[in-house]
């Protein structure tokens, strides 16, 4: 069986999460969606289908697979979750999830010729799908509607992907118990056959792994230093820092060449960012390159205890959630004592510099003061990313550099709420 994974038009629910990457970049637990979808078929995809302005980043960086002739496919949804072992859909079959499609068995030759724009197209997928038998896809396939389910999930996935029962082969799940790095005189390991400990990772005296109420992951290269503790479950991504005297509590995912210091819970920060120093980040899905300001806080609890609304791309919607802190897009930056108020959606390349009264919705490339909301120019953003990029020893390409231009003229069109109650 073949593997094909698409977009579809729902990656604007997603936003600003996915205003530089497809849905299955997302992370949840330890793993991308893209990579449960890997595990659970035994196989990497062979086709991809996507936003035009995405594909040639996309593609540059992802491991395809040769498709076999004459065989069936399975095309997945680019917003799926799959929590348990599945057999893929018969051929002619849909799978649903809250009417949309999620999972589709298709024929070899009804995949050639297949255009992006049938699946980001919603009438062009259902004339295409209109001779499909629909049926309802089983409980371990959810679709991902919002950044705010993947935080709420994250503590789940967690426990599921670091189940050495369920665990992918290689991965931190499969090798509970195994203790690679150097672990100094002084640190202490609560539960140590529910730790894993990967190759030149560090783990300083006064350090305190607490896998009691479930598992920790500390991936390859990653380091805890003095007096640092981290609750399970909690994953810690490869060359990650975790500063002393960081607290690191339950459902908290840390990606790959982060920065992570004072109160961090039930978060899940994508890779490449800074949030080093004091302050708390709750119920929060930060994006890559995005830096908080010293003393930042985020809020994820309304006095009243009531239900969080929050503003996705600007337009208010119940979020059926007691904790939601702050979603923020990818290349964000926050001032230091910046206060973000309870479902905060900072969208891409945004800038904000002032302690109180922060809106709940702040739009890409907004650059917000005191003194009002302004425009941030986007070549001064691209620079900026290039010294930021630069001081990680990476070089922001030339198509990044463009989408970001292109996002920085969509975001105008689709965040224009935001705009209109700012300015």
């Amino acid at each position: 069986m073949n593997i094909g994974i698409f977009e579809d038009s729902r990656w604007r629910d997603l936003l600003p999460l996915t205003w530089l990457r497809p849905a299955w970049e997302l992370r949840c637990g330890v793993s991308t969606l893209l990579s449960i979808v890997e595990h659970r078929f035994g196989r990497a995809p062979a086709r991809l289908w996507m936003r035009p302005s995405l594909a040639p980043l996309v593609k540059a960086r992802t491991v395809l697979t040769s498709a076999t002739p004459h065989v069936r496919w399975c095309l997945v949804n680019a917003r799926a979750l799959l929590t348990d072992a599945i057999v893929a859909p018969p051929v002619g079959t849909v799978w649903t999830v809250d009417g949309r499609a999620a999972l589709i068995g298709v024929k070899p030759d009804h995949v050639e010729g297949l255009d992006a724009n049938v699946f980001l197209d919603d009438a062009l997928l259902q004339e295409w799908l209109s001779g499909y038998h629909i049926a309802q896809a089983p409980s371990g396939v959810r679709l991902v509607n919002y950044p705010l389910q993947l935080v709420g999930w994250n503590g789940a996935e967690l426990r599921r992907q670091l189940d050495p029962v369920h665990a992918a082969p290689d991965t931190p799940g499969a090798k509970l118990g195994q203790h690679r790095g150097t672990i100094h005189n002084g640190a202490n390991l609560v539960k140590a056959a529910s730790i894993y400990v990967g190759h030149d990772a560090s783990i300083k005296p006064g350090v305190v792994l607490d896998a009691e109420d479930g598992p920790i992951a500390i991936d390859e290269g990653a380091q805890l230093q003095p007096n640092a503790v981290v609750i399970g479950p909690a994953y810690i991504g490869p060359r990650s820092i975790i500063r002393p005297n960081a607290i690191i509590r339950e459902n908290t995912s840390i990606g790959p060449v982060c920065r992570a210091g004072g109160e961090i819970e039930g978060s899940i920060m994508l890779g490449y960012c800074n949030k080093q120093h004091d302050g708390f980040l709750g119920h929060s899905y930060i994006g890559s390159w995005v830096n908080f300001g010293a003393g930042t806080i985020t809020s994820d609890l309304k006095n009243t205890y009531g239900k969080v609304r929050a503003k996705l791309n600007g337009v208010e919607m119940e979020t059926g959630e007691q904790f939601l802190g702050t979603i923020a897009g990818d290349h964000t930056k926050t001032g230091i004592g910046t206060i973000l108020p309870t479902g905060c959606i900072l969208g891409a390349c945004s800038n904000v510099f002032m302690h109180a009264a922060v809106p709940r919705f702040v739009p890409s490339f907004a650059w917000l003061t005191s003194g009002g909301m302004t425009a941030y120019e986007v070549d001064k953003a691209i620079a900026l990313a290039r010294t930021v990029m630069a001081r990680r020893k990476l070089t922001l390409s030339d198509e990044e550099a463009w989408l970001l231009k292109e996002v920085a003229i969509l975001a105008r069109d689709i965040e224009h709420l935001g705009w209109a109650t700012n300015e």
